[in-house]
């Protein structure tokens, strides 16, 4: 399993993530190519050698062209995402990131996500960063994305809503959840870029056991006392025992006969979006010989609170059971295979060092389907068959 690990000592921007991720192999053609996916003008990705506390690093700016640059709102932001010929995985990693970025924000400004207008994260700078640290993430093939606790500095900083506390309002809210620290330096170490991508797309905690292949150094661009640098390990985790994975879960279940059936579909994605590992309706009979609905939700119990909030505000219903249960799964890995459409992931289960099942990935399969106009099952066809080639099917 392909393992990133983020060594936050010195906190975490965008450009310190994209410049580590560059510096330990991630490919700059994959990265540009993604971003010319975009409708963004008026830039130019810079990179250059430099060295910090007598360390060999890669510094990254993304030089602005053009005096005129636009500051968005969210909903801007999410149709550029979403009507883009990004990669899926690209994209997927690209919304969860701003999606969590405007629901901190509008928790601080008392705005709904989609009213929320960013000032520094929604100029071009912040979504070149966002985007690239995505497209960098897929080409180094990351399977597993981890992180130290982050450093965040102190004192204060000066922003479009005038000076305040580090870490600043917006980028604390991002945080919850997740181990930080300071060690008194004063200055902003970790930036609301650097903290949306890491609380979003990593697991916090030490250093996993991990085969090491490569290093890399992101170059921040203040001079401290201690060297400015975020490093990225890249490593090869050890192949999961023979046998199944256990998870310990959390079941939320509610049943509900006086709700508008068209919510239904906003809920789930709420629950998803808010870290639910499952979401399912079953159709019950209820008292009286009501028709309902039984809306069940799998979740790890970091996530309960959260997804309790959710079903609470969001439903109809009065009261919630909670189970615990054992989730027991097959170890699993993901590989890249290539069709006539474009590139496919596959999941592939195993057990005892043998295939058990092999499945696309959907969303991509879809994705380019509707990118090529081809009919999704030739697609998802097309990526079996190259998985059989690759000796990859039970």
């Amino acid at each position: 399993m392909k393992t990133i690990y983020f060594d936050c000592f010195a906190g975490a921007s965008g450009d310190m993530l994209l410049a580590a991720l560059l510096d330990a192999g991630a490919s700059l053609t994959t990265v540009k190519r993604e971003l010319a996916c975009l409708p963004l003008t008026g830039y130019e990705l810079k990179l250059n050698r430099v060295l910090k506390k007598g360390i060999s690093a890669l510094d990254v700016t993304v030089a602005i062209t053009e005096k005129q640059q636009p500051h968005r709102h969210y909903h801007q932001i999410a149709a550029m995402l979403e009507t883009s010929a990004l990669l899926p995985q690209v994209k997927t990693m690209s919304q969860a990131v701003f999606r969590r970025l405007a629901e901190a924000e509008g928790k601080i400004h008392g705005k709904a996500p989609a009213d929320v207008h960013f000032h520094e994260v929604g100029a071009v700078d912040s979504i070149v960063d966002i985007v690239g640290i995505a497209a960098a993430l897929y080409s180094l093939g990351a399977e597993k994305i981890c992180s130290s606790p982050l450093h965040c500095g102190s004192g204060f900083v000066r922003c479009a809503h005038g000076e305040l506390p580090v870490p600043a309002p917006a980028t604390l809210e991002l945080l919850s959840g997740v181990p930080v620290y300071s060690r008194g330096i004063e200055a902003e170490l970790l930036t609301p870029t650097g903290a949306a991508v890491l609380s979003t797309l990593a697991k916090f905690g030490p250093l996993p056991t991990m085969t090491v292949i490569k290093s890399g150094y992101g170059a921040g661009k203040k001079e401290l006392s201690i060297a400015n640098l975020l490093r990225v390990i890249v490593g090869e985790a050890a192949a999961p025992a023979p046998g199944y994975l256990r998870e310990e879960t959390v079941i939320l279940e509610a049943n509900i006969d006086d709700m508008n059936p068209e919510f239904y579909n906003h809920v789930s994605e709420k629950l998803f979006s808010a870290g639910a590992l499952d979401v399912t309706l079953v159709p019950v009979q209820m008292k009286k010989g009501r028709p309902g609905v039984m809306l069940s939700v799998l979740a790890r119990q970091e996530q309960e609170e959260p997804l309790l909030e959710i079903i609470f505000a969001e439903t109809t219903t009065l009261g919630i059971r909670r189970l615990t249960a054992e989730k027991l799964m097959l170890p699993r890995r993901i590989i890249s295979v290539e069709t006539a459409y474009g590139p496919v992931r596959v999941k592939i289960a195993e057990s005892s060092n043998r295939i058990i099942n092999a499945a696309p990935e959907y969303q991509d399969c879809r994705q380019l389907a509707n990118a090529s106009g081809t009919p999704l099952k030739k697609v998802y066809s097309a990526a079996m068959v190259a998985a059989l080639a690759e000796g990859l099917l039970p």
